[in-house]
């Protein structure tokens, strides 16, 4: 990353978006298929979805040190299972990623409250999302009060799809199918920049786009394999500090820009 310098704080915390739990693996879907409405579900079954919902953010995620209340409620307030493709529905709380079509996930609901947190989002914040998927990380963004979120999605039929599933919901977020390399120049600066798919370097495009002061929290590492999830903070001379907070799994980024290696981009060359 051009002109940048990367003050480096380790945390010894392992982490996996991959997190091995006891229940069967559920079964891959080939394309995503629209996930259920909440208009479309009993009164019975969303009873019983939302005690599952208080479970995951109790067991998986309050246990295991997310502090943030307003993540913590984000998380409460938001219907993972109206999120996943139908078949899935079974799995929605489990801490584990779920399949959503074209080779992407819905991230394990431990991560997505992870990565939240360390954005320490406040009111007034405006942040960009790379890589909408599903759209889960999206509406739990904009569950945090006050904080107007931007979202881009590169697979055509995923953007469209929670384009429309965030609309219904009346999150208010803002949708864009293009590559997410080159983040969204136009409604820049943001005060964060969550990256939900791994390049092996940083986009230089999101770092030029993230205001002073601003938290960008994204994994690094090669396509195929473990990557770390780093969080980085733009000091006022434009310099980034870096925190390694630990080994995540994410799928690859993808687009003609993760093509581009950055002279100065970090991990050096």
């Amino acid at each position: 990353m051009r002109g940048t310098r990367m003050v480096l704080s380790l945390m010894f915390v392992l982490l996996t978006a991959c997190t091995a739990v006891t229940t069967s693996t559920p079964p891959t879907t080939p394309s995503p298929a629209p996930a259920p409405t909440s208009t479309s579900l009993s009164p019975g079954d969303e009873a019983a979805f939302a005690q599952q919902r208080e479970r995951m953010v109790i067991e998986t995620i309050e246990r295991r040190g997310i502090t943030d209340e307003d993540v913590l409620r984000a998380m409460r307030a938001v219907p993972r299972h109206l999120f996943v493709p139908e078949e899935e529905r079974d799995y929605a709380y489990g801490d584990f990623p779920l399949p959503i079509g074209y080779g992407q996930t819905i991230s394990q609901p431990y991560i997505v409250a992870l990565m939240t947190e360390l954005l320490e989002l406040k009111e007034g914040d405006k942040v960009l999302e790379i890589g909408t998927g599903s759209g889960y990380q999206a509406a739990i963004l904009a569950e945090i009060p006050g904080v107007e979120v931007y979202t881009i999605e590169i697979i055509p039929a995923l953007a469209e799809i929670s384009r429309q599933r965030l609309e219904s919901l009346g999150t208010g977020v803002h949708c864009r199918q293009e590559d997410g390399y080159y983040g969204w120049p136009e409604n820049s600066p943001f005060d964060a920049i969550i990256v939900t798919a791994a390049p092996d370097h940083v986009p230089q495009p999101l770092v030029d786009q993230l205001a002073e002061g601003g938290r960008m929290v994204i994994p690094i590492g090669p396509p195929g394999s473990y990557q770390t999830l780093w969080k980085f903070v733009k000091q006022p001379d434009g310099e980034l500090q870096a925190f390694n907070t630990g080994g995540v799994a994410f799928v690859p980024f993808t687009g003609e820009g993760t093509k581009t290696s950055e002279e100065h981009g970090w991990p050096p060359p």
